[in-house]
């Protein structure tokens, strides 16, 4: 039942489909800003996003829909209703997130969030859902170089948190964000959302489980070892 070549010292969160239950709210959100411009956002083009960077996923979508898409315009009205929706409905966690984080913080493991979101947006959402203050340390995908998939965004919260790379545990819900923490060398585990993983990610991730309980009983496991 082992996972761990290390013993745990710092796990990594990234945010949106993984903690936080917004990848329909922000489906729904593209969705219908995109409507309202004559574009069709279907369920395929939407999952090629998940996980990505605001510059990343505008050249996607100028790759689906033309070099004439006007993303920027797009991506303002989405805003405005992914807001609204926040304010409105407010931001579920997913199931067993707070029992994982308590099991964490007792045993004083360093966490830390690495989200393709930019910063203000995410410090909207984590502070929505009271989780703003459960991090030693966020980073946003406004912040690095390059976005996931490059291991750019962990390996800055794994300095932040002044933890080796390798000492890692990344949780993510997306294809990109597997691929970057492979690419960090840090051991990661895969809670599929919107995407079921293929052979390629299954491949890369160390476990693909189905929900933050299960990661808890891993853990726990790996942990009384």
């Amino acid at each position: 039942m082992n996972l761990l070549s290390h013993p745990i010292v710092a796990i990594i969160f990234d945010m949106d489909g993984l903690m936080l239950d917004t990848e329909r709210m922000a489906q729904r959100a593209w969705q219908r800003a995109g409507a309202e411009f004559g574009y069709d956002f279907s369920e395929e083009i939407y999952l090629h996003a998940v996980g990505r960077t605001a510059p990343a996923t505008e050249a996607l979508f100028r790759q689906s829909f033309g070099p004439g898409f006007p993303f920027e315009q797009i991506y303002a009205r989405k805003q405005e209703y992914l807001y609204g929706a926040i304010d409105r409905e407010g931001i579920p966690t997913k199931p067993g997130l707070l029992e994982l984080l308590e099991w964490l913080d007792q045993r004083q493991i360093a966490k830390a969030v690495a989200t393709s979101t930019a910063r203000p947006l995410a410090m909207r959402k984590l502070t929505a859902a009271k989780l703003l203050d459960r991090f030693s340390a966020i980073v946003c995908g406004n912040e690095v170089p390059n976005g996931k998939p490059a291991p750019d965004i962990f390996l800055a919260a794994a300095q932040l948190l002044d933890v080796a790379p390798d000492a890692c545990i990344v949780l993510e819900d997306s294809t990109a964000g597997i691929k970057a923490a492979h690419a960090a060398g840090m051991q990661s585990i895969m809670v599929p959302d919107l995407i079921q993983p293929t052979a390629e990610i299954t491949a890369l991730a160390d476990r693909v489980l189905p929900s933050l309980h299960q990661v808890l009983e891993l853990l726990n496991h790996s942990s009384t070892d």
